[in-house]
Protein backbone atom coordinates (compact mmCIF):
# COMPACT_ATOMS: atom_id res chain seq x y z
CA UNK A 1 0.00 0.00 0.00
CA UNK A 2 2.89 2.49 1.12
CA UNK A 3 4.44 1.09 -1.92
CA UNK A 4 1.72 1.69 -4.26
CA UNK A 5 0.91 4.89 -3.08
CA UNK A 6 4.71 6.31 -3.04
CA UNK A 7 5.18 4.75 -6.79
CA UNK A 8 2.36 6.65 -7.47
CA UNK A 9 3.52 10.42 -5.68
CA UNK A 10 7.18 9.45 -8.00
CA UNK A 11 5.22 8.91 -10.90
CA UNK A 12 3.54 12.00 -10.10
CA UNK A 13 6.26 13.94 -9.18
CA UNK A 14 8.21 12.65 -12.60
CA UNK A 15 5.05 13.96 -14.45
CA UNK A 16 4.95 17.23 -12.95
CA UNK A 17 8.81 17.65 -13.74
CA UNK A 18 8.11 16.79 -17.57
CA UNK A 19 5.59 18.99 -17.76
CA UNK A 20 7.56 21.54 -16.41
CA UNK A 21 10.34 21.37 -18.32
CA UNK A 22 8.08 20.58 -21.33
CA UNK A 23 6.18 23.69 -20.36
CA UNK A 24 9.94 25.17 -20.09
CA UNK A 25 10.76 23.81 -23.16
CA UNK A 26 7.67 25.32 -24.94
CA UNK A 27 8.19 28.83 -22.74
CA UNK A 28 11.85 29.07 -24.21
CA UNK A 29 10.79 28.05 -27.81
CA UNK A 30 7.80 30.50 -28.11
CA UNK A 31 10.88 33.32 -26.80
CA UNK A 32 13.09 32.21 -29.36
CA UNK A 33 10.50 31.74 -32.25
CA UNK A 34 9.51 35.65 -30.98
CA UNK A 35 12.91 36.97 -30.79
CA UNK A 36 13.85 35.59 -34.33
CA UNK A 37 10.29 36.86 -35.70
CA UNK A 38 11.16 40.22 -33.68
CA UNK A 39 14.25 40.06 -35.40
CA UNK A 40 12.92 39.54 -38.61
CA UNK A 41 10.71 42.55 -38.43
CA UNK A 42 13.40 44.70 -37.10
CA UNK A 43 15.80 43.72 -40.47
CA UNK A 44 12.71 44.52 -43.09
CA UNK A 45 12.09 47.64 -41.13
CA UNK A 46 15.84 48.36 -41.31
CA UNK A 47 16.22 47.26 -45.03
CA UNK A 48 12.95 49.44 -46.20
CA UNK A 49 14.06 52.73 -44.18
CA UNK A 50 17.41 52.21 -45.44
CA UNK A 51 16.29 51.95 -48.49
CA UNK A 52 13.95 54.67 -48.77
CA UNK A 53 16.94 57.27 -47.52
CA UNK A 54 18.87 56.25 -50.87
CA UNK A 55 16.08 56.12 -53.02
CA UNK A 56 15.26 59.72 -52.19
CA UNK A 57 18.40 61.12 -50.87
CA UNK A 58 21.71 59.32 -52.14
CA UNK A 59 23.55 60.43 -54.99
CA UNK A 60 26.22 57.72 -55.13
CA UNK A 61 29.12 60.42 -55.44
CA UNK A 62 27.47 62.01 -58.87
CA UNK A 63 27.91 65.64 -57.46
CA UNK A 64 31.26 65.17 -58.72
CA UNK A 65 30.04 64.72 -62.39
CA UNK A 66 26.69 66.51 -62.27
CA UNK A 67 28.74 69.81 -60.54
CA UNK A 68 31.90 68.81 -60.39
CA UNK A 69 32.60 68.55 -64.37
CA UNK A 70 29.59 69.54 -66.12
CA UNK A 71 29.13 72.65 -63.65
CA UNK A 72 24.82 72.44 -63.63
CA UNK A 73 25.31 74.08 -60.09
CA UNK A 74 26.75 77.00 -61.54
CA UNK A 75 24.10 77.37 -64.29
CA UNK A 76 20.96 76.61 -61.44
CA UNK A 77 22.41 79.41 -59.06
CA UNK A 78 23.26 82.30 -61.84
CA UNK A 79 25.57 84.96 -61.83
CA UNK A 80 24.12 86.87 -58.92
CA UNK A 81 24.36 83.90 -56.67
CA UNK A 82 28.12 82.84 -57.53
CA UNK A 83 27.05 80.74 -60.71
CA UNK A 84 26.60 81.84 -64.13
CA UNK A 85 23.65 82.99 -66.38
CA UNK A 86 19.92 84.09 -65.30
CA UNK A 87 19.64 81.17 -62.96
CA UNK A 88 17.10 78.78 -62.59
CA UNK A 89 14.01 79.64 -60.83
CA UNK A 90 11.80 77.90 -59.00
CA UNK A 91 9.39 78.76 -61.90
CA UNK A 92 11.69 77.36 -64.57
CA UNK A 93 12.14 74.38 -62.52
CA UNK A 94 8.68 73.28 -62.24
CA UNK A 95 8.08 74.16 -65.76
CA UNK A 96 11.28 71.84 -67.00
CA UNK A 97 9.57 69.19 -64.39
CA UNK A 98 11.16 69.36 -61.34
CA UNK A 99 8.98 68.97 -58.19
CA UNK A 100 9.35 70.12 -54.51
CA UNK A 101 8.39 68.06 -51.23
CA UNK A 102 5.78 70.17 -49.26
CA UNK A 103 6.94 68.08 -46.15
CA UNK A 104 10.53 69.04 -46.33
CA UNK A 105 9.21 73.09 -45.96
CA UNK A 106 8.59 74.89 -42.34
CA UNK A 107 5.49 75.82 -41.65
CA UNK A 108 6.15 79.32 -42.44
CA UNK A 109 7.13 78.75 -45.68
CA UNK A 110 3.86 76.84 -46.41
CA UNK A 111 1.92 79.44 -45.57
CA UNK A 112 4.15 81.92 -47.24
CA UNK A 113 3.16 79.97 -50.69
CA UNK A 114 0.06 79.53 -49.81
CA UNK A 115 -0.57 83.61 -49.59
CA UNK A 116 1.57 83.83 -53.00
CA UNK A 117 4.27 85.85 -51.23
CA UNK A 118 7.20 83.33 -51.89
CA UNK A 119 9.28 85.05 -55.20
CA UNK A 120 9.03 82.58 -57.22
CA UNK A 121 10.74 84.11 -60.15
CA UNK A 122 14.07 84.51 -58.26
CA UNK A 123 17.09 81.55 -58.50
CA UNK A 124 18.06 82.98 -54.33
CA UNK A 125 14.39 81.05 -53.89
CA UNK A 126 15.77 77.87 -55.51
CA UNK A 127 19.02 77.43 -53.83
CA UNK A 128 16.86 78.49 -50.60
CA UNK A 129 14.50 74.96 -51.70
CA UNK A 130 17.91 73.62 -52.07
CA UNK A 131 19.33 73.92 -48.59
CA UNK A 132 16.02 72.03 -47.39
CA UNK A 133 16.44 69.16 -49.29
CA UNK A 134 13.05 69.99 -50.81
CA UNK A 135 13.66 69.15 -54.49
CA UNK A 136 12.73 65.43 -55.43
CA UNK A 137 15.46 64.10 -56.60
CA UNK A 138 17.98 66.80 -56.52
CA UNK A 139 20.68 67.25 -53.88
CA UNK A 140 22.30 70.98 -53.55
CA UNK A 141 25.89 70.78 -51.82
CA UNK A 142 26.74 74.14 -50.24
CA UNK A 143 30.26 75.19 -48.87
CA UNK A 144 31.19 77.34 -45.57
CA UNK A 145 29.94 80.79 -46.87
CA UNK A 146 26.23 79.55 -48.00
CA UNK A 147 27.16 79.07 -51.68
CA UNK A 148 26.13 75.84 -53.88
CA UNK A 149 29.22 74.31 -54.74
CA UNK A 150 27.80 71.48 -56.09
CA UNK A 151 25.02 69.49 -57.08
CA UNK A 152 23.85 65.76 -57.32
CA UNK A 153 21.04 63.90 -58.40
CA UNK A 154 19.42 60.86 -56.68
CA UNK A 155 16.77 57.85 -57.54
CA UNK A 156 14.04 59.82 -56.82
CA UNK A 157 14.59 62.24 -59.43
CA UNK A 158 13.23 60.18 -62.39
CA UNK A 159 11.26 57.72 -60.43
CA UNK A 160 9.32 60.05 -58.00
CA UNK A 161 6.78 62.71 -58.24
CA UNK A 162 4.59 64.84 -56.10
CA UNK A 163 0.76 64.88 -55.19
CA UNK A 164 0.13 68.96 -56.13
CA UNK A 165 -1.29 68.97 -53.22
CA UNK A 166 -0.18 72.48 -51.85
CA UNK A 167 0.27 73.89 -55.52
CA UNK A 168 1.34 72.43 -59.41
CA UNK A 169 4.35 70.47 -58.54
CA UNK A 170 4.29 71.05 -54.94
CA UNK A 171 3.06 68.82 -52.84
CA UNK A 172 3.88 65.09 -50.69
CA UNK A 173 6.26 62.63 -52.56
CA UNK A 174 5.17 59.73 -54.39
CA UNK A 175 7.69 57.44 -54.58
CA UNK A 176 7.85 54.76 -57.55
CA UNK A 177 5.84 57.09 -60.03
CA UNK A 178 7.30 58.04 -63.11
CA UNK A 179 8.94 61.59 -63.39
CA UNK A 180 6.73 61.87 -66.73
CA UNK A 181 7.19 65.68 -66.46
CA UNK A 182 10.73 65.88 -66.01
CA UNK A 183 12.54 67.12 -69.25
CA UNK A 184 15.95 65.72 -68.20
CA UNK A 185 17.00 66.67 -71.91
CA UNK A 186 16.37 70.06 -71.01
CA UNK A 187 17.99 70.28 -67.95
CA UNK A 188 21.23 68.87 -69.02
CA UNK A 189 21.53 70.78 -71.90
CA UNK A 190 21.83 73.96 -69.44
CA UNK A 191 25.02 72.65 -67.85
CA UNK A 192 27.65 75.28 -68.69
CA UNK A 193 30.60 72.19 -69.57
CA UNK A 194 29.06 69.59 -71.87
CA UNK A 195 32.69 68.56 -72.63
CA UNK A 196 32.51 65.62 -70.64
CA UNK A 197 29.27 63.92 -72.73
CA UNK A 198 30.75 65.25 -76.87
CA UNK A 199 34.18 63.39 -75.12
CA UNK A 200 32.00 60.22 -74.52
CA UNK A 201 30.02 60.19 -77.34
CA UNK A 202 32.93 62.06 -79.98
CA UNK A 203 30.40 64.79 -81.61
CA UNK A 204 30.27 68.39 -80.95
CA UNK A 205 28.44 70.36 -78.13
CA UNK A 206 25.48 70.97 -80.98
CA UNK A 207 25.09 67.61 -82.03
CA UNK A 208 24.69 66.99 -77.87
CA UNK A 209 22.00 70.12 -77.60
CA UNK A 210 19.93 68.12 -80.47
CA UNK A 211 20.13 65.16 -78.52
CA UNK A 212 19.19 66.10 -75.30
CA UNK A 213 16.82 68.89 -76.65
CA UNK A 214 14.85 65.96 -78.86
CA UNK A 215 13.77 63.82 -75.61
CA UNK A 216 11.24 65.65 -74.72
CA UNK A 217 8.91 65.48 -70.94
CA UNK A 218 9.14 62.28 -69.59
CA UNK A 219 11.79 60.68 -71.37
CA UNK A 220 15.57 59.40 -71.34
CA UNK A 221 17.95 57.69 -73.12
CA UNK A 222 19.31 54.89 -71.15
CA UNK A 223 21.51 53.53 -73.85
CA UNK A 224 22.80 56.67 -75.01
CA UNK A 225 26.45 56.76 -73.94
CA UNK A 226 26.86 53.01 -74.68
CA UNK A 227 25.95 52.22 -78.09
CA UNK A 228 25.91 56.18 -79.32
CA UNK A 229 22.74 55.95 -81.03
CA UNK A 230 20.58 58.79 -80.71
CA UNK A 231 17.71 58.50 -83.28
CA UNK A 232 15.56 55.91 -84.33
CA UNK A 233 15.38 54.68 -87.86
CA UNK A 234 12.60 56.41 -88.50
CA UNK A 235 14.17 59.43 -87.50
CA UNK A 236 12.83 59.75 -84.12
CA UNK A 237 14.43 60.32 -80.85
CA UNK A 238 15.70 56.94 -78.97
CA UNK A 239 14.88 58.07 -75.89
CA UNK A 240 12.30 56.21 -74.24
CA UNK A 241 9.44 57.04 -71.56
CA UNK A 242 10.81 56.87 -68.07
CA UNK A 243 9.27 54.23 -66.33
CA UNK A 244 7.61 53.58 -62.65
CA UNK A 245 9.11 51.59 -59.94
CA UNK A 246 6.30 50.55 -58.47
CA UNK A 247 4.04 47.31 -58.41
CA UNK A 248 6.88 45.29 -59.72
CA UNK A 249 6.99 42.48 -56.66
CA UNK A 250 7.00 38.79 -57.93
CA UNK A 251 7.58 39.79 -61.41
CA UNK A 252 10.78 38.85 -63.43
CA UNK A 253 11.63 42.00 -65.34
CA UNK A 254 11.47 45.44 -64.82
CA UNK A 255 12.47 47.70 -67.22
CA UNK A 256 11.42 47.79 -70.84
CA UNK A 257 13.85 45.26 -72.92
CA UNK A 258 15.06 42.17 -71.82
CA UNK A 259 18.52 42.19 -72.88
CA UNK A 260 20.05 43.79 -70.13
CA UNK A 261 18.67 41.93 -66.23
CA UNK A 262 16.68 42.62 -63.68
CA UNK A 263 16.08 45.75 -61.44
CA UNK A 264 18.72 44.74 -59.42
CA UNK A 265 21.27 44.84 -62.47
CA UNK A 266 19.83 47.93 -63.74
CA UNK A 267 20.27 49.54 -60.68
CA UNK A 268 24.11 49.18 -60.65
CA UNK A 269 23.99 50.07 -64.35
CA UNK A 270 22.19 53.64 -63.59
CA UNK A 271 23.91 54.35 -60.71
CA UNK A 272 27.64 53.82 -62.10
CA UNK A 273 26.64 54.37 -65.84
CA UNK A 274 23.64 56.88 -66.29
CA UNK A 275 24.12 59.00 -62.68
CA UNK A 276 27.60 58.56 -62.87
CA UNK A 277 27.97 57.54 -59.29
CA UNK A 278 31.33 55.87 -58.22
CA UNK A 279 30.78 52.62 -57.76
CA UNK A 280 31.74 49.06 -59.06
CA UNK A 281 30.28 47.30 -62.40
CA UNK A 282 30.72 44.40 -64.07
CA UNK A 283 29.49 43.78 -67.98
CA UNK A 284 31.42 42.13 -70.00
CA UNK A 285 29.20 41.86 -72.59
CA UNK A 286 29.21 45.46 -72.67
CA UNK A 287 33.04 44.82 -74.37
CA UNK A 288 31.77 44.85 -77.93
CA UNK A 289 33.46 47.63 -79.99
CA UNK A 290 30.65 46.91 -82.57
CA UNK A 291 27.78 47.41 -80.82
CA UNK A 292 28.91 49.36 -77.71
CA UNK A 293 31.54 51.54 -79.35
CA UNK A 294 31.10 54.15 -76.83
CA UNK A 295 30.86 51.68 -73.72
CA UNK A 296 33.94 49.91 -75.00
CA UNK A 297 36.24 52.98 -75.86
CA UNK A 298 35.28 54.25 -71.97
CA UNK A 299 35.93 51.30 -70.66
CA UNK A 300 32.19 50.97 -69.22
CA UNK A 301 32.19 47.63 -69.18
CA UNK A 302 34.49 47.31 -66.15
CA UNK A 303 34.03 50.65 -63.80
CA UNK A 304 35.72 50.21 -60.00
CA UNK A 305 36.12 53.18 -57.52
CA UNK A 306 37.30 53.20 -54.01
CA UNK A 307 35.48 53.39 -52.05
CA UNK A 308 32.29 51.88 -54.04
CA UNK A 309 29.60 54.11 -53.21
CA UNK A 310 26.85 51.52 -55.20
CA UNK A 311 27.09 48.26 -54.44
CA UNK A 312 26.32 48.36 -50.94
CA UNK A 313 23.19 49.53 -51.08
CA UNK A 314 21.64 48.05 -53.89
CA UNK A 315 19.85 45.56 -51.25
CA UNK A 316 18.26 48.00 -49.49
CA UNK A 317 16.92 49.93 -52.33
CA UNK A 318 15.51 46.70 -53.92
CA UNK A 319 14.16 45.68 -50.96
CA UNK A 320 12.21 49.66 -51.07
CA UNK A 321 11.63 49.47 -54.84
CA UNK A 322 9.98 45.98 -54.74
CA UNK A 323 7.61 46.92 -51.73
CA UNK A 324 6.02 50.19 -53.55
CA UNK A 325 2.90 49.22 -53.84
CA UNK A 326 0.77 50.39 -57.11
CA UNK A 327 -1.42 53.23 -56.74
CA UNK A 328 -5.43 52.84 -57.06
CA UNK A 329 -7.17 54.40 -59.25
CA UNK A 330 -9.57 57.48 -58.36
CA UNK A 331 -13.07 55.95 -57.76
CA UNK A 332 -14.16 58.63 -60.35
CA UNK A 333 -11.51 57.61 -63.04
CA UNK A 334 -13.48 54.87 -64.61
CA UNK A 335 -16.98 53.24 -65.51
CA UNK A 336 -17.17 51.01 -63.20
CA UNK A 337 -19.77 48.80 -65.36
CA UNK A 338 -17.71 48.93 -68.10
CA UNK A 339 -15.14 47.71 -66.58
CA UNK A 340 -16.97 44.46 -65.30
CA UNK A 341 -17.42 43.88 -68.85
CA UNK A 342 -13.68 44.74 -69.87
CA UNK A 343 -12.46 42.18 -67.76
CA UNK A 344 -14.51 39.40 -69.70
CA UNK A 345 -12.76 40.78 -72.77
CA UNK A 346 -9.32 40.46 -70.62
CA UNK A 347 -9.70 37.31 -69.62
CA UNK A 348 -11.49 36.13 -72.56
CA UNK A 349 -11.48 37.32 -76.24
CA UNK A 350 -8.81 39.89 -75.80
CA UNK A 351 -6.15 37.44 -74.85
CA UNK A 352 -5.07 40.36 -72.55
CA UNK A 353 -4.40 37.56 -69.84
CA UNK A 354 -2.69 35.16 -72.01
CA UNK A 355 0.48 37.20 -70.89
CA UNK A 356 -0.89 39.90 -68.49
CA UNK A 357 -1.91 37.11 -66.15
CA UNK A 358 -3.42 37.96 -63.04
CA UNK A 359 -2.76 38.77 -59.92
CA UNK A 360 0.76 40.04 -61.51
CA UNK A 361 -0.40 41.56 -65.13
CA UNK A 362 2.74 40.53 -66.31
CA UNK A 363 3.99 37.03 -67.35
CA UNK A 364 3.95 34.21 -64.72
CA UNK A 365 8.29 33.58 -65.47
CA UNK A 366 10.09 34.56 -67.88
CA UNK A 367 8.20 38.04 -68.49
CA UNK A 368 9.68 39.03 -72.62
CA UNK A 369 8.93 38.43 -76.03
CA UNK A 370 10.34 38.63 -79.16
CA UNK A 371 9.43 41.77 -81.28
CA UNK A 372 7.39 39.84 -83.80
CA UNK A 373 5.50 38.34 -81.57
CA UNK A 374 3.53 41.37 -80.60
CA UNK A 375 4.08 43.04 -84.18
CA UNK A 376 6.30 45.38 -83.54
CA UNK A 377 9.53 46.71 -84.77
CA UNK A 378 13.29 45.34 -82.87
CA UNK A 379 15.16 48.79 -82.74
CA UNK A 380 15.01 49.17 -79.16
CA UNK A 381 15.33 45.57 -77.67
CA UNK A 382 18.16 44.98 -79.96
CA UNK A 383 19.95 47.66 -78.06
CA UNK A 384 20.09 45.41 -74.99
CA UNK A 385 23.54 43.12 -74.49
CA UNK A 386 21.19 39.90 -75.73
CA UNK A 387 17.77 38.26 -76.42
CA UNK A 388 15.97 41.06 -78.26
CA UNK A 389 12.96 40.94 -76.44
CA UNK A 390 10.31 43.64 -74.86
CA UNK A 391 9.42 42.83 -71.42
CA UNK A 392 5.45 42.46 -71.33
CA UNK A 393 4.82 45.28 -68.65
CA UNK A 394 2.46 44.91 -65.26
CA UNK A 395 -0.69 46.70 -65.83
CA UNK A 396 -1.53 47.90 -61.77
CA UNK A 397 -1.09 51.87 -61.37
CA UNK A 398 -1.52 51.92 -65.94
CA UNK A 399 -3.61 55.40 -64.70
CA UNK A 400 -0.89 56.95 -62.76
CA UNK A 401 1.54 56.81 -65.69
CA UNK A 402 -0.17 57.04 -69.24
CA UNK A 403 0.21 60.52 -69.82
CA UNK A 404 3.17 60.08 -72.41
CA UNK A 405 1.45 57.53 -74.18
CA UNK A 406 2.31 53.53 -74.19
CA UNK A 407 4.69 51.55 -75.17
CA UNK A 408 8.39 52.03 -74.29
CA UNK A 409 8.64 55.34 -77.31
CA UNK A 410 5.26 56.00 -76.06
CA UNK A 411 3.95 55.11 -79.88
CA UNK A 412 0.72 54.90 -79.21
CA UNK A 413 -1.09 57.75 -77.48
CA UNK A 414 -4.32 56.34 -76.05
CA UNK A 415 -5.18 52.96 -74.93
CA UNK A 416 -7.65 52.37 -77.72
CA UNK A 417 -4.77 53.01 -80.03
CA UNK A 418 -3.25 49.73 -78.13
CA UNK A 419 -6.20 47.83 -78.41
CA UNK A 420 -6.50 48.49 -81.99
CA UNK A 421 -2.81 47.31 -82.60
CA UNK A 422 -3.47 44.16 -80.47
CA UNK A 423 -6.67 43.83 -82.35
CA UNK A 424 -4.79 43.73 -85.53
CA UNK A 425 -1.62 42.14 -84.62
CA UNK A 426 -4.16 39.33 -83.30
CA UNK A 427 -6.94 38.66 -85.08
CA UNK A 428 -9.15 39.68 -82.20
CA UNK A 429 -12.20 40.76 -84.41
CA UNK A 430 -13.43 43.07 -80.73
CA UNK A 431 -16.53 45.25 -81.49
CA UNK A 432 -16.12 49.10 -80.73
CA UNK A 433 -18.38 48.08 -77.50
CA UNK A 434 -15.50 45.47 -76.54
CA UNK A 435 -12.47 48.02 -77.06
CA UNK A 436 -14.71 50.63 -75.51
CA UNK A 437 -14.91 48.38 -72.31
CA UNK A 438 -11.46 47.01 -72.09
CA UNK A 439 -9.90 50.38 -71.80
CA UNK A 440 -11.98 51.56 -68.96
CA UNK A 441 -11.15 47.86 -67.61
CA UNK A 442 -7.32 48.96 -68.01
CA UNK A 443 -7.51 52.28 -66.24
CA UNK A 444 -9.36 50.46 -63.09
CA UNK A 445 -6.39 47.92 -62.43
Amino acid sequence: MAFGLRSRILRTGVAAAVLLLAGGALFNFSAVSHKKSSDSSTHQERLFAEGKQIFRFDTFGDEDYWGGQLQLHKAIAGAANGGVGPGVSPRTALAVGLKVDSQALPKALVDALKKGKVDLDDPATTLALLKLNSVVGVKGFFNHRGTLSSVGITCALCHSTVDDSLAPGIGKRLDGWAAEDLNVGQIVSLAPNLKPITDDLGVDEATVKKVLLSWGPGFYDAELNIDGKAFRPDGKSAATRIPAAYGHLGEDLHTWTGGFGDVTYWNAYVANLQMHGKGNFNDSRLNDPVKYPVATRAGKFRVRHQPDLVTPKLAPLHYYQLALPAPEPPPSSFNRAAAARGKRVFNGQGRCADCHMPPLYTDAGYNAHKPAEICTDSFQADRGPEGGTYVTPQLKGLWARSKRGFYHDGRHPTLGAVINHYNSCFGLNLSDRQKSDLVQYLKSL
